[in-house]
């Protein structure tokens, strides 16, 4: 049976479509160009809080290291907040454009989460990491896989803190470090992690934690470690 020719499309309704495509490309083209400008200064503020950080590994005092890194969060705040007006022009898709700031945002969250762990001993958080960069709109947010490759990240700066605190005579650091890192590699074990990328910066966490614990066992071995010595008691 020969189709009604009714139901083909005519060249001037294929016209339309191809014109409203195109300015629908446009426009993605458009928000994407002022995304990457954004994120271009971005990278200049972590590089910057980056270059702050590295101070530490020279055992230069953590107050005034942190001092100048936080310099540094405000930027990156406002910087954030111009990405979310950016996505109000297209509601609801923002996994459209994620790809585009996933990795800066990764980078950001492990040197937030340093600065944090520096300064209190302590996990930052999925909300207070949002709340340090001003996230806390449903359009735009902090995706919970960039948070957790952010903290693998940041786990990667451990192992080279603790050789440098012990070269600086600081014996009772690896303990503590590795207290932490095993607190947060049992927290990972929970998770389900599906995301292949996410599982490999996982096993990077493991291989960070070995590290950790052959620099104590070192320390302790030589009996140089002069505080508690329980939390390294049972490690695998």
């Amino acid at each position: 049976m020969m189709a009604d020719i009714g139901t083909y499309s005519s060249p001037s309704s294929m016209e339309n479509q191809s014109k409203d495509f195109n300015l629908q490309l446009e426009k993605s083209e458009r928000l994407r160009q002022s995304i990457r400008t954004i994120l271009l200064e971005v990278e200049s503020a972590t590089l910057l809080m980056q270059s702050s950080l590295l101070l530490v590994h020279q055992s230069r005092p953590v107050p005034e290291v942190l001092e100048k890194a936080k310099v540094q969060i405000d930027v990156l705040k406002g910087l954030f907040h111009r990405l979310a007006e950016i996505l109000q022009e297209c509601p609801g898709q923002y996994y459209r454009y994620h790809g585009d700031w996933k990795s800066e945002t990764q980078m950001v969250v492990s040197k937030l989460a340093f600065m944090h762990w520096l300064e209190t001993g302590n996990l930052l958080m999925h909300k207070e990491a949002e709340e340090k960069l001003g996230l806390d709109s449903s359009e735009f947010f902090l995706d919970t896989e960039d948070y957790l490759i952010g903290i693998c990240f940041m786990s990667n700066e451990l192992p080279r803190y603790v050789v440098n605190r012990v070269i600086a005579e600081d014996y009772d650091c690896p303990m503590k470090v590795v207290k932490f890192l095993r607190d947060l590699h049992v927290a990972f074990r929970m998770l389900n992690l599906r995301n292949d990328f996410l599982r490999k910066k996982f096993d990077g966490m493991k291989y960070d934690l070995t590290r950790v614990e052959e620099v104590y066992y070192n320390v302790k071995i030589r009996g140089l470690i002069t505080s508690g010595d329980s939390s390294g008691e049972g490690m695998q």
